[in-house]
């Protein structure tokens, strides 16, 4: 993964992250007692929340921080630091669930971490997920190339928005079914009066490795925010403009 979490900032700051995963929850199609591996469970919230299923959960996550926050918070739910894209279970599970985690995953990566999942499926196990899609967050990654621009940087989007076309066709080829798939406008409400500034310094960082001091760093996020202070700011709120690809896939 490509980022850095603020583990406390992320937990207290931006939990809609994990809330909207909820409704991602019940694309799971299991019995009470089934296995679940969390994938990229972050601080546990939707680990408590599958676990309060009656699934038997297991989180996995790159960040160590994250993960402490996980573990203190839910001290019954098993929790691993692992890479996405290279990680390996003692014994297959029922079902494989994440949120907004597989973007932050580069693109030549994919094939390897769905080669994972699919490994850690059992026969006719299940594959649930969203992540952001295809125009993810288009505004705002425009007006940042336009600032970068302007102080003589290249702005490279360091996410990856699929298609459903286009990740339909890597499920497939991994081995896995596509049996739901939906992309999906979600204007997301930030928190806070600085809530567009806030969320570029917490989520786009890489970009930023190249921009000279943080005071120029400052300078455009702030010009990419008053950009667009008219499209995704209403009464003194702030919005994001997401787009998400949820799916659930079954290993063949």
């Amino acid at each position: 993964m490509n980022i850095q979490w603020n583990a406390g900032k992320y937990t207290s700051d931006f939990s809609f992250v994990y809330q909207y995963g909820n409704a991602v929850t019940e694309l799971i199609e299991a019995e009470p007692g089934s296995t679940v591996l969390d994938l990229g469970c972050g601080n546990g919230a939707l680990s408590k929340a599958l676990q309060d299923k009656g699934f038997v959960v297991t989180g996995i996550d790159a960040s160590a921080d994250q993960l402490g926050i996980a573990r203190e918070k839910y001290p019954d739910i098993p929790f691993y630091q692992a890479d996405a894209a290279d990680f390996s279970l003692p014994e297959p599970v029922d079902a494989v669930f994440s949120n907004a985690v597989f973007h932050w995953i580069d693109a030549d990566r994919q094939p390897q971490m769905l080669r994972c999942v699919y490994r850690a499926l059992k026969e006719g196990g299940q594959f649930v997920f969203e992540m952001g899609g295809y125009g993810n967050n288009r505004l705002i990654h425009g007006a940042l190339a336009e600032a970068f621009a302007e102080h003589g940087y290249e702005y490279r989007n360091p996410f990856y928005f699929p298609s459903i076309g286009e990740y339909a066709s890597l499920l497939e080829d991994a081995g896995f079914q596509v049996r739901y798939a939906i992309l999906f406008d979600r204007l997301t409400e930030l928190k806070g009066e600085n809530g567009l500034a806030d969320w570029s310094r917490m989520f786009v960082k890489t970009p930023f490795a190249a921009v000279g001091n943080e005071a120029e760093r400052e300078e455009i996020i702030g010009q990419a925010a008053e950009r667009l202070r008219g499209q995704l700011c209403r009464d003194g709120v702030w919005y994001a403009d997401y787009v998400r690809l949820r799916m659930r896939a079954c290993k063949n």
